[in-house]
């Protein structure tokens, strides 16, 4: 692993692929000429709005946004995570209108290749004190699988997982104790939750995980109903801010750092002293 530059990506989507995709790449290309190699799109980054929208058009967002991600990741030579788009499930693939679709994180090497594939297994069924219902799991299938974590020699052991997943410590410690040094959270977190735990909950999991978190997150308003919350982080594995979006699209860059990374684990142990694992 060496020192490198990280990219969390702060974007408005809306329920409308053709402007989605073209703000991600404006953000690509200014986070590509920062320096950074490792560039990292939120959950929902290619259409967020009306769910059932979203289902009709489901087959081709998930064409064009792996055909999307793949074009960006050679044509900027970086590693590129798309943090979260709906593919069909296997399971409904011959039906013209899927009924539900995996909410799918694509990590693409500069190649153009697939990496890995994390299908998210924890859905966002809420009611909040705001009045705000979400159910998730009624357009979205739960992944089967354990989120993977891609060893990587130059950027170090990335693990994956989705937006509500950040609130299960036990997905993080399966990333951890399978040797994940850095921690991808894409997000659409609420306004309404993000403003008391956002930030807290990703400076727990890099502090427990004594690992390095990049975490790109969706902001402001998509259409009447939905609002998200912003601010964009890379932390590392101390759980200092190391670089924080705000609440207006842009992006988060930071410096990835073996030595920092190198140095926590050996102030702090944590991961060695597990007594139940």
């Amino acid at each position: 692993m060496k020192s490198y530059l990280a990219a969390a990506i702060q974007m408005t989507s809306v329920p409308d692929l053709g402007k989605n995709l073209a703000q991600a790449e404006e953000l690509i290309d200014l986070a590509a000429r920062r320096g950074a190699e490792l560039v990292c799109l939120p959950e929902n980054f290619s259409f967020l709005g009306d769910e059932d929208e979203k289902i009709r058009q489901a087959p081709h967002i998930a064409q064009e946004s792996e055909k999307f991600l793949k074009t960006m990741a050679q044509r900027y030579q970086i590693t590129l995570l798309g943090g979260g788009f709906p593919v069909v499930s296997s399971l409904n693939p011959d039906q013209t209108v899927p009924d539900r679709v995996l909410n799918t994180a694509l990590l693409v090497g500069p190649d153009g290749s697939e990496l890995a594939r994390y299908e998210k297994v924890h859905l966002f069924d809420v009611n909040l004190p705001d009045g705000n219902t979400y159910r998730e799991s009624s357009t979205v299938l739960a992944g089967k699988m354990p989120p993977p974590v891609h060893p990587s020699k130059e950027l170090g052991n990335l693990g994956l997982s989705v937006c509500y997943d950040v609130r299960f410590p036990e997905l993080y410690r399966h990333l951890a104790a399978h040797g994940a040094t850095v921690l991808l959270v894409p997000a659409a977190f609420t306004a309404y939750t993000g403003k008391d735990h956002w930030q807290v909950l990703l400076q727990a999991r890099a502090i427990e995980n004594t690992a390095y978190v990049i975490a790109p997150a969706q902001t402001g308003r998509h259409n009447p109903r939905r609002q998200s919350h912003g601010h964009a982080m890379v932390i590392d594995p101390w759980g200092v801010v190391l670089a924080d979006a705000g609440d207006q699209p842009g992006v988060a860059v930071a410096e990835i750092e073996p030595n920092r990374l190198d140095q926590v684990r050996r102030q702090m142990p944590s991961l060695q002293h597990r007594v139940f694992l």
